[in-house]
C-alpha cells in the first residue's frame, strides 16, 4: 500500500490543473474557482488515494469534469483567452518590428486555440502544452486513444489553415 501526501503528491499538481481548467473555461477567475473546487473533491476522496493507479489522471479528470459543470450552468461561450504573459524575446528577434511581430503571431494562435471545441482544445493542450501521453489523455478525457489522435490532428489541421488564411489575407 502506498502512502500519499497532498502536500507532496496532489498540490504540485495545481498548476497543471489550473492550466487546463483555463483551457476550457477561458476565463482566469473561474480557472482558480475550479482548481480549488478540485482539490477539495481530491482531499474529501482521501481514503481512496492508495488504490488509485494514477493519481495525477484522476485530478486533471476531476478538473474537466467541473469546469465543464461550470461552462454548462454559466453557459459562457466565447470569451477570448486573457494571458498577460508576453512571450520570451528570442535572440533572432532582436529589432522591436520582429518582437512586434512575433507577440502578434502568438497573440493569433492563442485566439485561434480558444477558438477550437472543446474536446481539440483540451487535446492539444494536454498533449502539446502539458506533454501526456495519449494513454494518459485518453484516460483523462474518458475516450479513446483513436479518439485523442484524431481530435489532435483536427486542431493542428485547423489552427494551421486559419493562421495562414489570416497571415496570407489579415483578419
Amino acid at each position: 500500500m502506498k502512502q500519499v501526501s497532498f502536500r507532496n503528491d496532489i498540490l504540485p499538481l495545481k498548476n497543471e490543473l489550473y492550466r487546463l481548467a483555463l483551457r476550457i473555461t477561458l476565463n482566469p477567475a473561474e480557472a482558480e474557482d475550479v482548481v480549488q473546487e478540485t482539490l477539495i473533491k481530491v482531499w474529501n476522496r482521501r481514503e481512496s488515494w492508495a488504490e488509485i493507479d494514477s493519481l495525477e489522471a484522476f485530478c486533471l479528470t476531476i478538473c474537466r469534469n467541473l469546469a465543464l459543470d461550470k461552462m454548462k450552468r454559466m453557459d459562457n461561450q466565447a470569451q477570448a483567452l486573457d494571458d498577460t504573459h508576453d512571450p520570451p524575446a528570442s535572440d533572432r528577434s532582436a529589432n522591436p518590428e520582429e518582437r512586434a511581430v512575433q507577440r502578434d503571431r502568438i497573440e493569433l494562435v492563442r485566439r485561434l486555440i480558444a477558438q477550437l471545441p472543446e474536446k481539440q482544445r483540451s487535446c492539444m493542450q494536454l498533449r502539446d502544452i502539458e506533454g501526456k501521453s495519449y494513454k494518459d489523455i485518453a484516460q483523462v478525457l474518458s475516450i479513446s486513444e483513436e479518439q485523442v489522435k484524431v481530435n489532435i490532428f483536427r486542431a493542428r489541421q485547423t489552427i494551421r489553415q486559419r493562421f495562414i488564411k489570416t497571415e496570407n489575407y489579415g483578419l
